[in-house]
């Protein structure tokens, strides 16, 4: 504590995306177009997916969480972030900043994609018994469960949280609340509270990529079992969307959290978590609606074709 204010802190001054002022205005055109496509494409998903009959199967009931997940992650990072490209100083409350972490939790998202994975491991290797594996009331239960399991995670990490003291400086190094970023701001012992973080993360991701990673594996060897071109094109076609999803997702938490500590740069580490708290949620909805041909044919029938004859 030596050096530091006694006084506590009850506001953090967030760093932002960028010191420079000439850029700001920029950014904020950006990252407004980028929200505005994001907001678009999530909703539109789950509209789309409640509207048509034939998306009531479990692979798009998965898909329409997803996008309210991407939608609901973006709505607490993004807003926030645009007021601040405008703002003179970027302040948030203490509790604000708890309220953002409750928030805004990749735990979901990963749970999420590994039941997606699970279900196309299903739907490929044990098709005969797919209906029944991935009954209606299993797939609610299941996404039940995934939204549990965030909960706990967010609950108990948050709560943790709360019994840290700030006594200043209170500048984070970020254009959101990093929880790194909180512990190095903290007055009191963090240990505990990075040992639960870490076993929170080691549970929950490291669990998801092991199903990812198994589904994945038999289905590749399911794959290699089929003669015809065609039985495998239509296979590759049927998890493309996901695996992409798959590989951008994990691609940059990993990239944000397994990097040397040597390479790590306030650049870099920005870049990273723009890409993955941001950009993300506007991918998936262009990666499920551009490359499935359901998604498509279900937005002809609302008028899209005239609108979009490439389609």
């Amino acid at each position: 504590m030596k050096g530091r204010n006694s006084t506590m802190v009850t506001e953090f001054l967030l760093l932002g995306l960028t010191d420079v002022p000439e850029l700001e205005f920029l950014l904020f055109l950006i990252f407004l177009t980028i929200y505005i496509i994001t907001i678009a494409g999530n909703a539109g998903i789950i509209l789309l997916i409640i509207s048509d009959s034939h998306l009531h199967t479990a692979m798009y009931f998965f898909i329409s969480h997803l996008a309210f997940i991407d939608l609901c992650c973006s709505s607490i990072v993004t807003p926030k972030m645009l007021t601040d490209l405008l703002a003179v100083k970027n302040y948030i409350s203490v509790p604000g900043c708890f309220t953002q972490l409750f928030s805004f939790s990749a735990t979901s998202e990963c749970n999420l994609l590994s039941l997606m994975a699970f279900d196309r491991y299903v739907a490929i290797c044990t098709p005969l018994r797919y209906t029944l594996i991935m009954a209606r009331n299993v797939c609610r239960w299941s996404v039940m469960g995934v939204y549990a399991v965030s909960l706990v995670s967010c609950v108990t990490n948050i709560g943790y949280m709360s019994v840290l003291s700030f006594c200043g400086p209170n500048l984070i190094r970020h254009f959101y609340c990093d929880i790194p970023a909180l512990f190095r701001l903290s007055c009191t012992d963090t240990w505990s509270n990075e040992m639960l973080l870490f076993t929170f993360a080691a549970l929950f991701t490291l669990s998801a990529i092991l199903i990812i990673l198994v589904s994945y594996s038999s289905i590749l060897g399911a794959v290699l079992k089929i003669q015809s071109v065609t039985g495998r094109s239509k296979v590759i076609s049927t998890c493309g969307s996901h695996f992409m999803s798959v590989v951008i997702f994990y691609g940059a938490l990993l990239y944000m959290y397994l990097r040397p500590s040597s390479s790590h740069s306030q650049e870099k580490d920005f870049v990273s978590s723009v890409f993955y708290a941001v950009v993300i949620p506007m991918l998936n909805p262009l990666i499920y609606s551009l490359r499935n041909k359901s998604m498509k044919n279900a937005l002809k029938k609302i008028g899209f074709k005239k609108t979009l004859p490439f389609w």
